[in-house]
């Protein structure tokens, strides 16, 4: 499992693993998703990776298992542990996308994320404004005070930004639209890593995050729904000045 958010917080820093688990989850995890272990490769032996990660056998095995359940690796006997193709990745795992953080620029990839949020967001977008509560718009409103005081920090920017998407896929009322928070965290997260803090771009999202929440306070369905797609054109736009022209 990964917190909601530690993607983000990331951005000061790749976080450290809780626990051996998690550091060989991460290490082998990252090194598919990075190429360092490509697709169709088999993996060391076990004796070798015990002694490259510093683990026992049993810590091993449970990593490869929950990387098998993620799609990434397949163990079969007296062939090892291959590296899966990537059409089996179960990519709304929010860990299998958090590794895409570190992975190289990659349009297709990046155009396949802001798809996804383009077929799910505004749908939400428009059922919460029919749906909120007081209570939904006073949390939205808080964290849009946090966006306010973080000024050019992109940690607590960025963490009160995905509060908000979170908060307005809840208020949806479609557990389903809480599928696509590990999507909008990358998103969120690689915009803001390639505007380096542009101020621009931190004041634009603030701007129409606010316009937003306004939306969905007065019950405008269709406004809320354009505007999450004003938000999800910038978040793209600023996460493509990744890849060369």
């Amino acid at each position: 499992m990964i917190e909601a958010g530690s993607l983000i917080r990331s951005l000061s820093g790749r976080p450290a693993a809780r626990n051996f688990h998690n550091f060989v989850i991460n290490e082998i995890g990252l090194g598919i998703v990075t190429g360092k272990f490509p697709v169709g490769s088999i993996l060391a032996s076990d004796a070798a990776m015990m002694e490259s990660y510093g683990v026992s056998r049993t810590v091993l095995r449970e990593a490869l298992k929950t990387l098998e359940a993620k799609g990434l690796v397949e163990a079969r006997p007296k062939v090892g542990t291959r590296v899966s193709p990537m059409s089996r990745w179960s990519f709304f795992d929010p860990q299998v996308l958090s590794w895409h953080f570190y992975a190289r620029p990659d349009r297709h990839f990046y155009e396949s994320l802001f798809d996804m949020r383009r077929a799910l967001e505004p749908r939400a977008a428009f059922l919460a404004a029919q749906r909120r509560t007081a209570e939904n718009i006073r949390v939205m409103k808080y964290w849009l005070h946090q966006m306010d005081s973080a000024g050019g920090d992109l940690e607590n920017h960025g963490i009160a930004a995905l509060e908000i998407h979170r908060t307005l896929a809840e208020t949806s009322g479609n557990v389903l639209m809480r599928s696509v928070t590990g999507v909008v965290e990358l998103t969120l997260a690689l915009a803001l890593r390639q505007s380096a803090g542009a101020g621009d771009y931190l004041a634009d999202t603030l701007g129409k995050l606010t316009t937003l929440v306004a939306a969905v306070g007065e019950r405008d369905a269709s406004a809320a729904r354009s505007v999450v797609e004003q938000v999800i054109d910038l978040d793209e736009a600023a996460t493509m000045l990744a890849i060369k022209p």
